[in-house]
């Protein structure tokens, strides 16, 4: 089969196309031919030299995290799933490929009304999002600040906390403040001022914020919310200790997200494709996703 590999560790020109072994279902798993799989900046740091805790890298090294895609063949066992269902799910290091293997309590099915983009991109920035808001306890009567509002993660983290009854301040650039008005956040820009901004937004204080930028974003959040235990971080690890705060690390389940895919299907969450790269052009999609500026989600798709 065809997957995008890289033989050394670098930017995204190490991505290549090549032949590789097609994987074949163990007990208790499914193969899948991938339709569409989702960029992650988790994908581009392993690409670059990083290696996830408890994983092994070796090469040529596949990567991707997140896929859509029908059931192809069974494992020993399997009867959950049927050859020829359409699934969405997760598979660690394996999805910008035409086929992968994955256990059956990593897959729910594909809402029909999700296009495979959406559903190739949904799993990690939906279930991010949803473990974030349970970890910082978002609720009816909360203000929450999230920060990178109009990326993956947060485009979903501000939806649901509107459905939790949630009052939503999101920071984006200007150009993307109508499409946080769309999904129901008060949007604010980046930059200088950002807290007096904020707090003439919400004189009644902001309760927790959720943080996808680090740097200075974070030590707003940290001046603009009293209870650091209801600041989260998706990405500036390395400060928990100095600040207190929280860091959020994606719990993933199958429960999760079989109730994220139910909020699609009712329509009541929105997934923004911002662009989509055939598996041949799986480097252009890291670069894309490296300048830091995308709405949404990147997808790379396979025939």
């Amino acid at each position: 089969m065809k997957a995008a590999v890289f033989n050394a560790f670098g930017g995204p020109e190490v991505l290549e196309v090549a032949e590789v072994e097609t994987p074949i279902p163990a007990e208790g798993q499914i193969r899948v031919r991938v339709k569409a799989a989702g960029v992650q900046a988790y994908d581009c740091a392993v690409r670059g030299g990083w290696t996830p805790p408890g994983a092994t890298l070796e090469f040529p090294q596949k990567v991707g995290n997140d896929f859509a895609g029908v059931v192809d063949e069974l494992g020993e066992g399997v009867d959950a799933f049927a050859v020829g269902d359409e699934v969405l799910g997760w598979a660690i290091l394996s999805c910008y490929a035409e086929y992968l293997v994955v256990s059956v309590d990593q897959v729910v099915a594909k809402p029909a009304n999700m296009p495979w983009e959406v559903a190739g991109a949904f799993s990690a920035s939906a279930q991010t999002a949803h473990t974030a808001l349970e970890d910082l306890a978002v609720g009816a009567g909360d203000t929450l600040l999230v920060h990178a509002a109009a990326g993956g993660v947060g485009t979903i983290a501000v939806q649901l906390a509107k459905e939790r009854g949630a009052t939503v301040i999101g920071t984006a650039s200007e150009r993307n403040h109508d499409y946080l008005r769309e999904l129901g956040a008060t949007p604010v820009r980046y930059g200088e001022g950002l807290v007096e901004r904020v707090r003439a937004l919400a004189p009644q204080g902001v309760t927790a914020a959720l943080d996808g930028i680090g740097g200075v974003a974070l030590d707003d959040s940290v001046e603009l919310v009293k209870d650091k235990d209801r600041i989260g971080t998706l990405v500036a690890f390395e400060r928990l200790e100095e600040l207190g705060v929280r860091g959020i690390f994606s719990r993933r389940a199958q429960g999760r997200l079989a109730e994220l895919t139910a909020l699609y299907a009712a329509g009541k969450l929105r997934v923004e494709i911002s662009r989509t790269f055939p598996l041949e052009r799986a480097a252009d999609a890291h670069r894309e996703v490296e300048t830091g500026h995308v709405r949404g989600k990147v997808v790379v798709t396979v025939a």
